[in-house]
């Protein structure tokens, strides 16, 4: 393996899935072996007695990895809440950060890249003591940080750079995804503001419904290989 991204938002629904599937497309359609990961997915419904990994399907069919859903999502529960409090609404086990480490390591083995998506922000709580950002430096993984490009956003995508930077985290860059058709006063000038505030590399925005951009996906390969 090269390289592993995390994928990351400000919030939840910002669109870390649809930038991780598009990203494993473009990166398998450059025949790349890629490897996705859900640590943990929430909401999930159950079909067929089992509690369905949507997002971490979606990631798996995407990008052509055969790995067992398993290895690649080892943790899925019911509440559409933070995993750790999933865990205890649900009554099951919180998540193991031993055993992520080792699904991640199965598929790092069989990949060139590996896509990892978090839930929700860097600060949702995976357990009441260990955070997506504490995952992500324990695994030295690449940040990928998705915002809605929307009025609003600077601070949280400001805070979520500045806390990833004390975890010693990575950054490959930010994308701004424009999560609505309209685009208003602020989505215009979301881009040149963040440029002003962070350091953090623009990757790009992804328009509403449209593909990802060729320099994203190039940016990233780059950095990757």
């Amino acid at each position: 393996m090269n390289e592993a991204f995390f994928i990351t938002g400000t919030d939840t629904g910002v669109g870390k899935s649809t930038v991780g599937c598009a990203l494993a497309f473009a990166f398998r359609a450059r025949g790349l072996r890629v490897g996705v990961m859900k640590p943990a997915e929430t909401g999930c419904e159950r079909q067929n007695g089992d509690l369905y990994p949507a997002d971490a399907r979606a990631l798996a069919l995407a990008s052509g990895c055969d790995l067992p859903l398993d290895v690649i999502c080892p943790y899925r529960y019911r509440s559409p809440l933070a995993p750790a409090a999933a865990a205890d609404a649900d009554r099951l086990p919180p998540p193991d950060v031993g055993r992520i480490t080792d699904c991640f390591d199965r598929i790092a083995a069989a990949s060139d890249v590996v896509l990892v998506e978090g839930a929700g922000g860097l600060a949702v709580p995976l357990t009441w003591s260990t955070d997506f950002a504490d995952l992500a430096a324990a695994l030295d993984f690449k940040m990928i940080l998705v915002i809605a490009n929307r009025l609003g956003c600077l601070n949280a995508a400001v805070l979520t750079l500045r806390y990833a930077a004390s975890k010693g985290i990575r950054i490959a860059g930010w994308i701004l995804n424009d999560t609505e058709p309209a685009i208003s006063p602020a989505a215009l000038s979301n881009a040149d503001s963040l440029r002003r505030l962070t350091d953090a590399p623009c990757l790009g925005t992804m328009r509403f419904k449209e593909p990802l951009g060729i320099g994203v996906v190039e940016s990233l390969l780059d950095s990757a290989l």
